[in-house]
């Protein structure tokens, strides 16, 4: 409702912002950035950014490869490293970067093709899970570390995984170096060197424990803000899709498979998790003949299909896994149908309705279809037609999402085989939508008020600025500066505030006009800006970052 910063009311969709697209800057070292404005010394820390390196390839026989998905990117990181000030000089900022993909680049170079699966030939949805098909089925072929393409989220010393990628035996030591690994919608990490990002290992979430050898799982794996366990989920295709809902530990080092299951395998990019439970939905982003049709399509697109006839299902897992009391899953609920990347936070409360017990509140962005997924195809993207900005745009287009609130009532105390009806309590109107969000870290799986994202006014075919949205009162604030694209915001807790809403975000931002990106620091209260970090070059379009405090090492995953 109130625009914070120079919102222009006109279109910009006459100037496509393509640099994003095809990036080929790289610092592998570290550089000084211009700063101006202030940071706040608790910002200090270094904020991990995934993006996408050359969009076109030139073959050694002189042709040229082109990717032609946003999701189908060659995958490259970015380092902002935040110093603390000294006595006599303020906040500093230094930037490195890496194609992690190189390697890829290389092999892409030589043969002049991709070779193994593809997302659709000339179409593919994320790169996280094209890559995911081509590794995972190529897993006889060795592969050096940067032959990888995965960088879609990143996480901070992953339980049970060395910093090559290897098993660990029991829990990290206070003076272990930090660990980094790339992840995408698959069983793969891609181990980092967290300073100069240069990729050192592969592991396998078989790694972690010997049932885990699906093809499938979340990009998003979900954290304890308490005990730091990391949840997710290994997804086995077949006529019926086994899916196993998995705990891994910093205290022990070890993994622990909480739940398997049979459902219909599905693509399913995120999920939630409260005090108490993981919570799986299977929305409706089937795979044909239980993924099988992936090996004869060979590309993962024309393997999914949207079914509208079956409803979405709603898995409830105790966290806890067995040997500690843990009941695998004690409810399962369903909705009408709708597709989703990104959930946004799940907490449990007491029920309104049956007094004694707990009901789940879930926060999603919400499709009322898969037709969004074309929408990333880059001749839509980079498009400065009428036609592409009014086909993928118009207000009530499939391809805008809703923020949406569910509501799961009265979570059983003991498993049940009945399946209850997950309440939709409220659905936003598209005009206030945003994608890629985030919350404040310290309210994750408790009940929160202020969400942030990335928002898609209609004034480009591509993203036009940030939103912050109030889940109590339904406003929104934007902040947006003409021929600017923004990324997903992190969240950076000011400790000396008890507000939720108390610190600063985070964004890598693409000023096309002058064809150079910087790193923006907004007050998270007013969304006006605080400072900003000059990049001397275009920082592809990403999709997930990753902010490690250097007191607290808080981790956003």
């Amino acid at each position: 409702m109130v625009a914070a910063m120079k919102e222009s009311t006109s279109h910009y969709n006459d100037w496509p912002n393509t640099l994003g697209f095809d990036a080929h800057y790289e610092e592998r070292k570290p550089v000084e950035l211009r700063v101006e404005g202030t940071i706040p010394a608790y910002a200090a820390g270094t904020l991990f950014r995934t993006g996408l390196g050359p969009r076109k390839i030139t073959t050694s026989k002189g042709n040229v490869v082109t990717i032609n998905h946003w999701f189908d990117n060659l995958g490259q990181v970015h380092r902002f490293q935040i110093h603390a000030p000294q006595a006599d000089s303020p906040v500093r900022v230094t930037y490195n970067s890496r194609l992690t993909s190189d390697g890829l680049i290389e092999k892409i170079r030589r043969t002049g093709k991709l070779d193994g699966f593809t997302f659709a030939a000339k179409y593919d949805p994320c790169k996280s899970f094209f890559q995911k098909v081509q590794s995972v089925f190529h897993q006889e072929e060795q592969r050096a570390p940067n032959e990888l393409n995965s960088a879609v989220t990143m996480s901070a010393n992953f339980p049970g995984l060395s910093s090559v990628g290897q098993q660990t035996n029991g829990p990290r030591a206070a003076t272990d170096s930090m660990t980094l690994c790339n992840k995408t919608d698959a069983n793969i990490f891609q181990m980092l060197d967290p300073e100069t990002l240069e990729p050192v290992g592969i592991a396998h979430q078989s790694t972690l424990h010997p049932d885990l050898t699906g093809v499938g799982s979340g990009a998003h794996a979900k954290s304890d803000p308490e005990t730091g366990d990391v949840f997710n989920y290994n997804l086995d295709f077949g006529r019926t899709g086994t899916y196993r809902v998995f705990r891994a530990s910093p205290s022990t080092g070890k993994t622990s498979v909480l739940a398997k299951f049979n459902h219909t395998p599905a693509y399913l990019h995120s999920m939630f998790l409260t005090e108490h439970y993981v919570v799986l939905c299977v929305w409706n982003s089937f795979y044909k003949a239980g993924g099988a049709s992936i090996l004869w399509t060979r590309n993962l697109l024309d393997a999914m299909t949207w079914n509208g006839t079956q409803p979405a299902t709603w898995f409830v897992i105790d966290e806890r896994p067995s040997e500690e009391g843990g009941r695998g899953v004690v409810a399962q609920y369903e909705s009408d149908p709708f597709y989703c990347f990104h959930t946004i936070n799940a907490y449990e409360e007491p029920s309104s309705t049956n007094k004694g017990s707990t009901d789940i509140v879930a926060d999603l962005i919400g499709y009322n279809n898969m037709d969004v997924i074309h929408r990333f195809y880059m001749e839509n993207l980079v498009s400065d037609s009428s036609t592409a900005h009014d086909c993928m745009k118009t207000p009530n287009s499939d391809v805008v999402p809703t923020y949406r609130r569910y509501r799961l009532p009265s979570i059983p105390s003991s498993p049940q085989s009945t399946t209850c009806k997950a309440e939709l309590e409220y659905n936003s109107s598209k005009a206030d939508v945003f994608e890629l969000p985030v919350i404040n870290s310290r309210v994750v799986t408790r009940k929160h008020r202020y969400m942030y994202g990335v928002s898609d006014t209609g004034k480009s075919t591509f993203l036009d600025g940030l939103v912050k949205y109030d889940a109590q009162t339904h406003s929104v604030i934007r902040w947006s500066q003409h021929g600017h694209t923004a990324g997903e915001p992190i969240f950076v807790q000011d400790p000396e505030l008890s507000e939720e809403d108390g610190g600063v975000l985070l964004s890598v931002v693409l000023d096309g006009p002058q064809g150079k990106s910087y790193l923006l620091v907004l007050d998270a209260r007013t969304m006006q800006e605080v400072a900003r970090a000059h990049v001397d070059g275009v920082i592809g379009f990403g999709f997930h970052g990753l902010y490690v405090n250097s007191h607290a090492q808080s981790l956003h995953l």
